[in-house]
């Protein structure tokens, strides 16, 4: 795999200088926000730090099937990586740091951002019932807006039921409630005490939300996220099937299966879908850096106007048997202490992490969803890991930072989850017409 060449390069440095800019627009309320990150040393990171780095995207790229990636890593005491890997198919263009993608389940901290601004403004309470706001869910009655936020709701989830519709029909225009109702569906666990990883329980915290303030969840993310963070490039789409956006794109795809595994060499595109596929769970787009700046600015809680609720203090095991350092609340996977999300929509997979403390960030996406977001999440880590021992830059000091896990076991967990890539069999020749 080639790294980006010089011109490339370039415009991936002009990128991660924008993470140090001040942000400056307008908050919820009538207030004036402003937003400085975290100092961050203007340079690459050191060759040292790049190689391994670049050999673990090129593995995990293989594992997901995925032709192309694009990443970027921001160690404010060392430098930065902002770098676009592979082709838009295989044997197709070269990828370019500016494309826009589907950020997945990103898209769940934007919309528990939206909560939590609506909270702060108090247009709604935190301790609402679901049924307040939305019809058909009395069964519900004793569920928060916070508990869809934070995955407490019980809730199941819908993808396993209506994954073969996204992908045979990414045209189609869903309803929000019809497509929580597969995960509604489902046995329930316990709400308030668990966590539970559940799209329907964000798709109907954005009905909840839209109701609650008379606004469409893209105007409320673009009012309460995208706006403040000046995210020029970061939005809800609308339900019309389309591409990511109008400017360059990174093409989204899945792999066919075939007998003995999945066709590889030639994955079905699925870049032009409708949003609505994931609408407040996973319906969002954004740009590397854009998502760089918005996971440094989420990990901060920096849109929060008021210091109650909040949000991460009671987090819970993200799956039965997790790690004590693997934790989730607040739409958000908190790993060490690195805060973000991972998942997976039709033709990406996507994670965006970061450290509040000192501003470390790491953003991936591939541009295969085949495996789910398992292994963009796992990359992210793998990244995290390698990147966390960065040396400091001329001037600077490394903070005292550090995380609970090696590269080396994500290293291996992306290998063991990978595709198992087959040649498709031959057509057999027509038989020739006799005589």
């Amino acid at each position: 795999m080639q790294l980006l060449s010089s011109r490339k390069w370039r415009a991936a440095a002009a990128g991660a200088a924008a993470l140090a800019l001040i942000l400056t627009g307008c908050a919820p309320g009538d207030s004036t926000f402003t937003y400085t990150p975290p100092a961050q040393v203007d340079g690459d990171l050191a060759e040292e730090t790049v190689v391994p780095m670049q050999d673990a995207v090129n593995a995990a790229m293989a594992a997901a099937g995925a032709s192309g990636a694009i990443v970027g890593v921001w160690v404010p005491w060392s430098g930065s990586w902002v770098a676009a890997t592979g082709t838009q198919e295989p044997g197709g263009a070269e990828l370019s740091t500016d494309m826009s993608f589907r950020i997945a389940d990103v898209t769940r901290l934007m919309t528990c951002d939206v909560l939590y601004g609506l909270i702060d403004d108090g247009v709604v309470k935190a301790d609402a019932k679901v049924p307040a706001y939305v019809s058909g869910v009395a069964d519900m009655k004793d569920v928060t807006l916070l508990d869809l936020c934070n995955g407490t709701s019980g809730a199941g989830s819908s993808e396993d039921v209506v994954k073969s519709s996204w992908l045979n029909t990414p045209e189609r225009e869903w309803s929000p409630l019809e497509l929580a109702s597969y995960g509604l569906g489902r046995a329930r666990v316990p709400a308030h005490t668990t966590y539970r990883d559940s799209d329907a329980g964000y798709l109907l915290l954005g009905l909840a939300l839209e109701r609650a303030s008379g606004m469409s969840a893209s105007a409320l993310i673009a009012k309460y996220v995208a706006g403040p963070l000046d995210l020029k490039n970061t939005s809800l789409p609308g339900r019309t099937a389309a591409p990511p956006s109008t400017g360059p794109v990174l093409n989204g795809h899945y792999s066919n299966p075939v007998e003995g595994g999945f066709d590889c060499a030639a994955p079905a595109d699925i870049t032009t879908l409708s949003a609505s596929s994931g609408y407040t769970d996973s319906g969002a787009v954004s740009t590397i850096t854009d998502l760089g700046r918005y996971a440094q600015a989420e990990a901060a809680q920096v849109l929060r106007s008021k210091k109650t609720p909040d949000r991460f203090a009671a987090p819970l095991p993200a799956y039965d048997g997790a790690p004590s350092w693997h934790q989730a609340t607040g739409g958000a996977q908190i790993v060490g202490s690195m805060i973000g999300q991972h998942g997976w929509t039709p033709g990406y997979a996507t994670a965006a992490y970061a450290d509040p403390a000192t501003g470390f960030t790491v953003v991936v996406v591939l541009n295969n969803s085949t495996t789910g977001g398992s292994i963009a999440g796992n990359l992210a880590w793998e990244l995290a890991a390698i990147a966390s021992k960065a040396p400091a830059a001329s001037g600077q000091t490394v903070p005292e930072f550090g995380l609970p896990f090696t590269a080396e076991q994500f290293h291996q967990a992306i290998a063991e989850r990978a595709l198992p890539c087959v040649a498709p069999p031959a057509e057999e020749p027509a038989e020739e017409p006799e005589g």
